[in-house]
C-alpha cells in the first residue's frame, strides 16, 4: 500500500492486535468437545461438496480447489484483516493522497493510522463473534492463511465456536446445524471454483466503487468513530425505540440509520453499488437455495433450524445489535438473503436448474437488481435472447 513516510492509513497490525484482544473467546468447551467439534466440521465440509454439486450441477475446476480452514474467532480476525487490507488498498491510497497534500498531512498519517487501526479493531471484534462461515477471496495466500494457487489466495473459513454457539442458543440438533452451515458455505466455495470469472468480476465492481469514493479523509475517520461510538453505546443514537430490527431509516433526510457504505456513496458509485447488490443477492440467495433444498436429504431436522435461525436473523441481539447492523450495512444483507432466494427460486421453478445456470455464463448474464425483484425479467431477456 501507498505510505507517507512509511505510515499506512490504517494501521493494519493494530486493527488484528486490537481486535484480538477485544472479542470474547466463545462458549465454554471441554478440549474434547472443541475437538469434536473441528473433527465434524471438516468431515461435513467435505461430505457438502458432493452434495452441493449434485444439487446445483456445476463442476469446479480441481485445478482451482481451495482448502477449507475450520478457525477460531482470532483467525477469523487475521484473514479478514488480510483480505480487507487487501481489497481498500485503492481507496486508502486516494485518502492517503488528499491528507498528505495537507497542513500537517505527515503527523495526521502517524496519529490517524493508530486510531483508524483502533476503531477497525473494535469493529471486527464485534463481528468476529457473529460470523458462521465465510468464502475469503480476496487475501492472499500467507503461511497461516493458506489458499488456492492462482486464485488470489481463496478459502473457505468456518468459525468453530460461533457454530456451537448458535446451536446452542437454538437449541437444535448440532450434527445437523453443522452440516445445514457446511452446505450454505460449501455453495459459495462451488460457485467461485465452477465460476473462473466470478471472482475477478466482483473485485473489479469493488474496487470500480472504491474507485469512485470522493470523502475528505477526516470523514472517513468520522464514519468509523460514530461507528465505535454506536457499538459502545455513546453518540448520536441510530435508530429509535419504535423502529424493528429490519426496518427503513423512516425517509426523513437526514444520515440517521443509514450505513457506513450509503453515507460516503457518490452519484456514481450508485450504478456500481447497484450491480454490486445484485450479484451479492444471487449469491447469498443461491446459497440459501441450496442448502434447504439438499437439506431434507441429509439434514433431517432443516425445518427447525431453519425457522428458528429466520427468527434469530430477523430479530438480532437487541437493540445495540440493531443499530450496528444497520450501521455497518447488515440489514441489506438480510435483504439479500431473502429476495436473492426468492430469485433462485421462482427462475428454477420456471426453467429448471440448467436454465438457471445460464447466470453463470458471464457477467451480461447477471441478473440487474432490478430483476433480482423480478425474476420473470432476467427469464425473458437471458432466455429469449439465447434461445
Amino acid at each position: 500500500m501507498t505510505s507517507l513516510g512509511g505510515v499506512e492509513m490504517v494501521d493494519w497490525n493494530l486493527a488484528a492486535a486490537t481486535a484480538t484482544r477485544l472479542v470474547k473467546p466463545g462458549p465454554e468447551v471441554s478440549r474434547e468437545e472443541a475437538r469434536a467439534a473441528v473433527a465434524e466440521l471438516r468431515r461435513h465440509a467435505a461430505a457438502s461438496e458432493e452434495h452441493v454439486r449434485g444439487f446445483t450441477r456445476m463442476a469446479p475446476d480441481e485445478a482451482a480447489d481451495t482448502p477449507v480452514l475450520v478457525v477460531d474467532r482470532p483467525g477469523w480476525i487475521r484473514a479478514n484483516v488480510a483480505g480487507f487490507r487487501e481489497l481498500l488498498s485503492p481507496l486508502l491510497d486516494k485518502v492517503q493522497a488528499r491528507r498528505g497534500n495537507g497542513p500537517g498531512g505527515a503527523m495526521l498519517g502517524v496519529v490517524g493510522g493508530k486510531v483508524t487501526g483502533v476503531e477497525v479493531g473494535m469493529l471486527l471484534s464485534f463481528m468476529a463473534s457473529r460470523v458462521l462461515g465465510q468464502y475469503e477471496t480476496f487475501a492472499p495466500p500467507g503461511r497461516d492463511l493458506p489458499g488456492a494457487p492462482g486464485q488470489g489466495g481463496g478459502r473457505l473459513l468456518l468459525v468453530a465456536p460461533n457454530i456451537v454457539h448458535v446451536e446452542r442458543e437454538l437449541d437444535v440438533d448440532p450434527h445437523d446445524f453443522r452440516l445445514w452451515v457446511c452446505l450454505h458455505e460449501e455453495t459459495h466455495r462451488t460457485q467461485f471454483s465452477a465460476v473462473p470469472w466470478l471472482r475477478d468480476h466482483v473485485e473489479s465492481e469493488i474496487h470500480a466503487f472504491l474507485g469512485e469514493t470522493d470523502v475528505d479523509p477526516s470523514m472517513l475517520l468520522e464514519r468509523l468513530r460514530e461507528a465505535v461510538q454506536s457499538m459502545a453505546g455513546g453518540g448520536r443514537p441510530w435508530s429509535d425505540g419504535g423502529e424493528g430490527g429490519t426496518g427503513g431509516t423512516g425517509g426523513t433526510g437526514d444520515e440517521e440509520g443509514r450505513s457506513l457504505v450509503e453515507l460516503v456513496q457518490t452519484p456514481a458509485q450508485r450504478e456500481v453499488l447497484g450491480r454490486i447488490t445484485a450479484v451479492m443477492s444471487l449469491l447469498e440467495g443461491h446459497a440459501d437455495y441450496v442448502m434447504d433444498g439438499v437439506g431434507p436429504q441429509v439434514v433431517p431436522t432443516v425445518a427447525e433450524i431453519r425457522e428458528k435461525f429466520q427468527k434469530r436473523r430477523a430479530a438480532g441481539a437487541g437493540r445495540l445489535d440493531q443499530a450496528l447492523r444497520r450501521l455497518l450495512g447488515l440489514d441489506a444483507k438480510l435483504r439479500q438473503y431473502r429476495d436473492g432466494e426468492r430469485f433462485v427460486r421462482a427462475v428454477v421453478e420456471e426453467v429448471g436448474m440448467d436454465g438457471f445456470n445460464r447466470v453463470w455464463t458471464s457477467p451480461n448474464t447477471l441478473p440487474t437488481k432490478a430483476e433480482i425483484a423480478r425474476p420473470a425479467d432476467w427469464i425473458a431477456r437471458v432466455h429469449r435472447k439465447a434461445d
